[in-house]
């Protein structure tokens, strides 16, 4: 584990790496956005609500479902969830951290970049 973390502690991945929803992860997507609309219009404190009891079962930060909904349009690169979840204020340590979690509970996949043919 110690040697896939970076020098800042954050997980390490390597260079073209492309993260995408699994099965099941599609299947976590879909309860956290249905969780999210039926708590929309009502406060954030029941969004925040909607989002801990969402998590829980899965042993994920509420926020994970965030960038779950990323992946939804297909899969990404790392520079490209960045920037994606800049606006979220995500730090590209807590990104990283995420992914790794996500990856561990088995709702994101991870599969090396496509070789170039020359």
């Amino acid at each position: 584990m110690l040697s896939s973390l970076g020098s800042r502690g954050s997980p390490r991945f390597p260079r073209g790496q492309r993260f995408s929803l699994s099965a099941s992860g599609a299947d976590a997507e879909a309860a956290y956005r249905l969780a999210v609309q039926e708590a929309r219009g009502q406060g954030r404190d029941t969004l925040d609500a909607a989002a801990r009891r969402w998590a829980e079962p899965h042993a994920l930060d509420p926020c994970d479902g965030v960038l779950l909904g990323e992946l939804r349009g297909g899969p990404r690169t790392l520079p490209q969830l960045t920037r994606a979840m800049e606006c979220c204020g995500t730090s590209d340590a807590d990104l990283r951290t995420a992914l790794e979690r996500l990856v561990r509970a088995g709702l994101v996949a991870s599969t090396a970049a496509p070789r170039q043919v020359a």
